[in-house]
């Protein structure tokens, strides 16, 4: 079996070839450029350099968000339009845990984290031992997340490329039970989307849909017109 992973639901690029166990290549890029621009070429000049042609590939794995509205359909929108035209199987996995992947076997719980801004998150709370679901993924006030994931009484690894943002305030509410995982563990790895989706059912392809956790902010503008409208 050879999976082809890809995961542009934030600003890294991350794609990746795996044949069964074995990782055939992996490319993951943090530098702020335009997926839409990007993802498909490195996608193709990833698996010239390994040699595999599309025919080759036997499963999709791709991660379905929450993160950038655009970075999530963009990834999403490639592996689904694959694969479609190859007739092989869609796995999809929430780019949340593929974040928490990097901490797997931490003794304790992982907290990925996503910027949302205006002091948001997009996050999640994760068992280091299994990556099984403790607090289900969501957009939320980072200080309430960060509350209800003390009551758990356990020491917490963050991870992803934001966590430095918020680092001083989840310190305030966690203090020697908050770890932060190291510059080159903050980055989303395909290979690790692989590896879940291998854990994941088939999705169907037309139905596969991107896990924003939030409504954009054309749906919140339009809801806030009518509020106070008769119907």
């Amino acid at each position: 079996m050879i999976y082809l992973g890809i995961d542009t639901s934030n600003s890294p690029l991350t794609v990746a070839l795996m044949r069964d166990e074995s990782v055939l290549i992996e490319e993951t890029t943090n530098l702020k450029i335009n997926h839409s621009l990007t993802a498909m070429p490195a996608v193709e000049e990833m698996m010239k350099k390994a040699k595999i042609s599309p025919a080759d590939l036997t499963h999709i794995a791709a991660a379905s968000g929450p993160g950038s509205y655009t970075g999530v359909r963009i990834g999403l929108t490639i592996a689904k339009t694959l694969a479609w035209s190859l007739k092989i199987p869609l796995h999809t996995v929430s780019s949340l845990k593929v974040l928490a992947a990097n901490g797997r076997y931490f003794e304790g719980h992982i907290c990925p984290i996503m910027d949302a801004r205006r002091g948001t998150v997009f996050t999640g709370l994760y068992n280091g031992s299994d990556l099984s679901t403790v607090i289900e993924d969501q957009h939320s006030d980072l200080n309430e997340f960060l509350i209800r994931v003390k009551e758990q009484n356990k020491s917490v690894l963050f991870t992803g490329i934001d966590v430095a943002i918020h680092e001083e305030a989840i310190r305030e509410v966690l203090g020697e039970a908050a770890f932060f995982s190291g510059p080159q563990d903050r980055l989303p790895r395909a290979s690790n989307l692989i590896v879940l989706a291998k854990e994941e059912k088939a999705q169907d392809i037309h139905h596969a849909v991107p896990e924003y956790q939030r409504i954009t902010e054309a749906e919140a503008n339009y809801l806030k017109s009518q509020e106070g409208k008769k119907l």
